[in-house]
């Protein structure tokens, strides 16, 4: 490299900084700075301890809560993906019109406030809702049966909420996949299921594991719909959290379990961006 082309780079970047320092700075205030804060206080009472971590990981309760959202926001993802992906692949062979009508059906709902939809899925799983009523209308229950407040109510509605997070990503991934693939894999007379198995589900991971891991991050601190479906039989750890700090003011308990959940969060982003990368560098 010449020392003027060197020069001319030095030059380009300082610029480039000031043009980034306004978001820099946004970014420090608005997330850096709350994060430091909800660790200072889970580590310093007044000096520094780890007891509120001991007292965390050492009590059944908090690991059993622990446990709970992990396994939910698991669950809720692979809800998610069977539900999402025969949607994705619809929105793929569809025709524009279709296409479009389908994906305004997925994305509308993110436009109506997410304890409306939860609202909604309480009027339909009550004991006198919208399931209940027609279960004994048909007479296949002859009492109501009791849909909420337990843990497939939540992984349902839950699932039903992060759907559009599923659905776009895998229908990205599918829309990029050539035509001529699965036509040709065909042609070679190879069945449905082998086109799917070896053309198209290899071809869709990406955009699979991208909707998987969102949907369970967000799952992980999702608040409103497991509140209100769920109950304090199915508590989660967002709402175990809130009750933490706005019922009990323990503040540095909140912010331990906020603590270990942010650290758990970077650790599975870490080991999906891994597995991704490996996969690109096997060429699965």
């Amino acid at each position: 490299m010449s020392a003027a082309t060197a020069d001319r780079r030095r030059l380009a970047s300082g610029p480039s900084w000031l043009l980034i320092a306004p978001l820099l700075l946004v970014m420090l205030v608005i997330f850096c700075w709350p994060i430091l804060q909800l660790i200072k206080t889970s580590l310093f009472d007044p000096d520094f301890t780890l007891k509120h971590y001991r007292e965390v990981l050492g009590n059944e309760f908090s690991l059993t809560i622990f446990w709970r959202t992990f396994r939910v926001s698991f669950l809720v993802a692979c809800f998610a993906l069977v539900v999402g992906y025969p949607i994705a692949n619809l929105m793929r062979s569809a025709s524009p019109f279709w296409t479009a009508m389908i994906g305004a059906c997925v994305l509308i709902p993110l436009w109506t406030s997410v304890l409306v939809r939860s609202f909604a899925w309480t009027v339909l799983l009550q004991r006198n809702g919208v399931f209940n009523s027609f279960l004994q209308w048909t007479g296949l229950t002859d009492a109501p049966v009791a849909f909420l407040y337990n843990e497939a109510a939540v992984i349902v509605a839950q699932g039903h909420v992060m759907l559009p997070f599923m659905v776009m990503p895998i229908y990205q991934a599918l829309r990029a996949i050539p035509d001529e693939l699965p036509r040709a894999a065909l042609s070679l007379g190879a069945s449905y299921v082998s086109v799917f198995r070896h053309v198209i589900w290899p071809l869709s991971r990406p955009g699979v594991v991208a909707g998987f891991l969102m949907t369970f991050i967000v799952t992980l601190g999702a608040f409103v719909t497991p509140a209100l479906i769920g109950g304090p039989r199915s508590l989660l750890l967002a709402t175990f959290i809130s009750n933490e700090i706005t019922e009990q003011l323990n503040w540095p308990r909140g912010a331990t379990l906020s603590a270990i959940l942010l650290v758990a969060v970077m650790l599975l982003i870490a080991c999906f961006n891994r597995f991704l990368k490996i996969a690109r560098v096997d060429g699965r």
